[in-house]
């Protein structure tokens, strides 16, 4: 059911300060809550809608009780003509919630992983043909970003590295978005892959854990976690260690904001959010 609605109409305050209108998606979760309360607390932000297949707790409705809200994404944009969509969902569903939104002329602003490149070239190709900015970010908290960019640096200069990333019990997918892409990085500043050190014998299997052209990747998934990574250069006599600890969603919340004001501008698809950052 689609409850509320406001106004369309963009508004200007008497600072020449555009009001965006932003839905998110995936309101019933952690996520979705925390952007939620992000969103309410900018004055030139506008929570406009909120969307999940759950049931939305009355609590978070509360908090904003004149917008839109339900489960059928397409109504609750037709309730609430947003500019942006938040999504914090997951892969399954994440894909067809960006198209509908891109469709609609809304432009997502994703923090969901594990999508396919198929998926990404679809979104990409999707944005494109409409004119439409579109931002996917496998980490929004800022010292991550700092973190892939200090290994980027490194990584010409020692050729074994080995990344561990550690989670919340309810992170669904492994490795995360955010290892992955660290992986990528750090392979791409190479130029060439990461040299893995062999195990001549295994007692258990898997223990080495995954490996993308030559960088091991391990993944932790406990209660008490929130999101954490740490990237180990072997070298010579020497170690270098660099470590991100995201120790409440709050920290993901600056990037968040920043890909809100900035999606509208962008020319097709972004990821990353030092694209944003650094560009």
């Amino acid at each position: 059911m689609v409850a509320g609605g406001r106004a369309p109409a963009a508004v200007a305050t008497a600072a020449s300060e555009t009001i965006v209108r932003v839905l998110v998606c995936g309101a019933a979760g952690r996520m979705g809550r925390q952007v939620t309360q992000a969103v309410l607390a900018e004055s030139d932000l506008d929570l406009v809608g909120l969307c999940d297949v759950r049931d939305i707790p009355a609590e978070v409705r509360q908090e904003a009780p004149d917008i839109a809200f339900g489960s059928d994404l397409a109504a609750v944009i037709g309730e609430s003509s947003p500019e942006v969509m938040v999504d914090f969902t997951d892969a399954a569903a994440g894909p067809a919630n960006i198209l509908a939104a891109i469709d609609a002329g809304v432009s997502p602003v994703v923090g969901t992983t594990g999508f396919s490149p198929d998926a990404l070239e679809q979104i990409a190709t999707h944005s494109r043909a409409a004119g439409i900015g579109a931002f996917i970010a496998p980490n929004f908290a800022l010292g991550a970003v700092m973190l892939m960019r200090m290994c980027e640096t490194a990584a010409p200069f020692f050729d074994h590295i080995e990344i561990i990333e550690l989670h919340h019990d309810k992170k669904i997918d492994a490795p995360s978005g955010t290892a992955f892409q660290t992986a990528r990085t750090i392979v791409d500043a190479r130029g060439k892959p990461a040299i893995d050190v062999p195990t001549e014998k295994f007692t258990l299997n898997g223990v080495r854990g995954g490996d993308y052209h030559g960088v091991k990747i391990h993944s932790i998934r406990l209660p008490g976690l929130v999101a954490h990574q740490e990237v180990i250069f072997g070298g010579l006599g020497q170690a270098l260690t660099i470590r991100h600890d995201s120790t409440s969603r709050e920290s993901f919340m600056p990037g968040v904001l920043l890909a809100i004001r900035k999606v509208r501008s962008l020319d097709g698809l972004v990821v990353g959010l030092d694209s944003l950052l650094f560009n």
